[in-house]
């Protein structure tokens, strides 16, 4: 339990909170929503290519994801950093899985050397 007293909300900082929400809704016009919405296209992140690379990722038996993505990745996707990010992050995930299993499977077997 914390000892110090909860901070009250004065009606002028309440005020000051609501005038600033107000502010940072988003795009309003109908020209900066249009735009907000093509912001992810630019980098690719909703593009077939992208769709495509991540489902080859997702589908690569394991141990061979780095392998699946060196095939996958032509020069034109390496050279986009949301593609280059995603194959990226699978290698890493897969190289994370396999120290927790060796992990697990090593705490395994010394709890069998104790019996």
């Amino acid at each position: 339990m914390s000892l110090l007293k909860p901070r009250v909300s004065s009606p002028a900082r309440i005020a000051a909170n609501r005038r600033n929400a107000r502010k940072s809704t988003g795009p309003r016009s109908a020209r900066g929503k249009a735009q907000s919405r093509l912001n992810r296209l630019r980098n690719g992140g909703r593009s077939r290519l992208y769709q495509d690379l991540m489902w080859k990722l997702m589908d690569a038996p394991p141990g061979a994801v780095a392998r699946t993505a060196r095939a996958a990745m032509t020069p034109e996707l390496a050279a986009r950093p949301l593609f280059a990010e995603l194959a990226q992050i699978f290698c890493q995930a897969e190289v994370e899985v396999a120290l927790t299993r060796r992990a697990y499977r090593e705490e395994r077997n010394s709890q069998k050397d104790c019996f």
